[in-house]
């Protein structure tokens, strides 16, 4: 008696999903804030691209240095004989309401991550990692630009989080912090908060500074989400994961 055989299909395996849906939605709504944030604060910069150090600054005031790009003000000493379109008015209104809209954000990740355990579970580092030692390695393979197994994939390692904790506790909070300080009210209201910084004109090169580190890693989460596989990192951030399929003959 013959028999056949055939691919019998199994049920579909539901996989856990790589990022929650709380997760996913305060990802894009921040992400949307800081291109805001970005395009806006670009607009900001060229109308004085000059920056000091201090309480005051001004056209007059000699400065600490400044951005080799024609300004959208006349007043402005830059070197250029013409000045750029001003569009200062769109751009502050943009630059205070996406910050608003990122700082409720962020409050409410961070609230989260804390209720749920899930900063202790996926961001901080994993016991084994915390050496010199397993840090090296896991640098010295990064390094190499080698795609990581579907294993890896499935966590962070110990740069990523590292990188991820310094973004969420550090830079996030010193760029409001020093976005905050710019403002005549907070400074009113608490000018220690101003003072700690140096005063305004300190404050405003610090949020400079800082905003460059953001982009740098922004720049650098891009790169490895193109290393690690850009549709299957995007459609995980978008839908969560995937169902997977498996056959058996």
């Amino acid at each position: 008696m013959l028999r056949t055989m055939s691919a019998v299909s199994t049920p579909v395996q539901a996989v856990p999903p790589r990022h929650s849906a709380f997760v996913r939605t305060t990802h894009w709504i921040t992400a949307l804030c800081f291109f805001a944030l970005l395009l806006s604060g670009v607009e900001i910069l060229i109308s004085h691209p000059r920056f000091y150090w201090g309480e005051t600054g001004n056209s007059l005031s000699t400065p600490l240095f400044q951005i080799p790009i024609p300004s959208s003000r006349g007043t402005v000493p830059t070197g250029y004989g013409y000045t750029l379109p001003d569009q200062n008015g769109w751009s502050r209104y943009l630059h205070f309401q996406a910050a608003w809209a990122a700082v409720l954000t962020g409050v409410a990740y961070v609230l989260w991550g804390l209720w749920t355990g899930h900063f202790r579970s996926n961001l901080f580092p994993d016991p084994r990692e915390r050496n010199w030692s397993a840090l090296r390695d896991v640098l010295a393979k990064h390094l190499r630009l080698r795609r990581p197994t579907e294993e890896e994939s499935q966590s962070y390692n110990a740069l990523q989080r590292i990188a991820y904790l310094a973004v969420i506790f550090g830079l996030f909070p010193l760029v409001i912090w020093t976005g905050l300080a710019l403002s005549p009210a907070f400074n009113a209201a608490f000018p220690v908060g101003v003072n700690a910084l140096g005063g305004r004109q300190s404050a405003r090169t610090l949020h400079f500074f800082v905003s460059v580190f953001l982009v740098l890693f922004l720049l650098v989460h891009l790169a490895m989400i193109v290393l690690a596989g850009f549709v299957s990192r995007m459609k995980a951030m978008i839908t969560g994961a995937a169902t997977v399929s498996r056959e058996r003959i």
